[in-house]
């Protein structure tokens, strides 16, 4: 994994993403996935990989939020009841490599809209996730993150703020949780399968960590840096179109 060309410019990079996607609760597996994806990673090595850096960086950004007092249980319980077996299953499916590309070009865009804050609005109107809702929503998105590599909350995050159901900060800290119990559930799935993890992956936890603790604790407070989201925005919409057109 790490004989990639320009390894030292992805390790430079790494932190980065890590940063910003912990700082709005998430742990950055599309960001991840978009990097491995420019610098020409191994298929077979960045699901894995993806979903074991999500465990760490959600995590820690989880920890954060949570100690702020903006993790909603009932708002979390709703979606995670479906995600976490939908998304072990996912993580037992092996597709194939061009038709994972499209999908996870597909997902970025998800992950571009939110780095340029498009479902960043809030409403005072908050309203009850329907438990058909969260169930809903839940097993498509679990589904994905096992499928793809990713934790999902990148997807979950803007459908609490599109529907209402929570504020940003409440929307970032279930997301987090989400993540991790989708990763976890995602790599045990991708494990059963026969999947393994690369030593060099735990090196890359350790790099990510770094902008993942930085992340939690200034987003959960008031960071808002819409310049470096730009830039991290610009980069996955490089990936998008090199994961669409390769």
């Amino acid at each position: 994994m790490l004989q990639t060309e320009n390894i030292t410019l992805f390790l430079i990079i790494l932190p980065i993403v890590s940063f910003l996607y912990s700082s709005v609760g998430h742990g950055g597996a599309s960001g991840y996935l978009a990097l491995m994806a420019l610098f020409s990673f191994a298929p077979e090595t960045m699901k894995p990989t993806a979903l074991l850096l999500n465990l760490f960086v959600a995590g820690i950004s989880f920890y954060y939020y949570f100690k702020a007092g903006f993790f909603n249980k009932k708002l979390f319980l709703a979606f995670a009841i479906t995600s976490i077996p939908f998304a072990f299953f996912g993580g037992t499916i092996e597709i194939d490599a061009s038709i994972y590309k499209k999908i996870l070009a597909v997902l970025l865009i998800f992950a571009i809209l939110k780095m340029l804050n498009v479902f960043g609005k809030e409403s005072d109107n908050i309203k009850e996730v329907k438990l058909w809702q969260g169930l809903f929503f839940g097993s498509i998105i679990g589904f994905f993150s096992g499928l793809i590599g990713i934790g999902g909350g990148i997807i979950l995050s803007p459908v609490i703020l599109l529907f209402h159901w929570g504020k940003m900060k409440e929307a970032a800290a279930v997301s987090a949780l989400f993540i991790w119990v989708n990763s976890a559930s995602g790599l045990v799935g991708q494990l059963y399968s026969g999947v393994t993890l690369q030593k060099e992956s735990f090196l890359l936890v350790g790099i990510a960590l770094i902008g993942g603790v930085l992340g939690g604790y200034f987003g959960s407070k008031k960071i808002n840096n819409m310049q470096l989201r730009y830039i991290l925005a610009f980069v996955l919409i490089i990936a998008c179109g090199k994961l669409f057109f390769t």
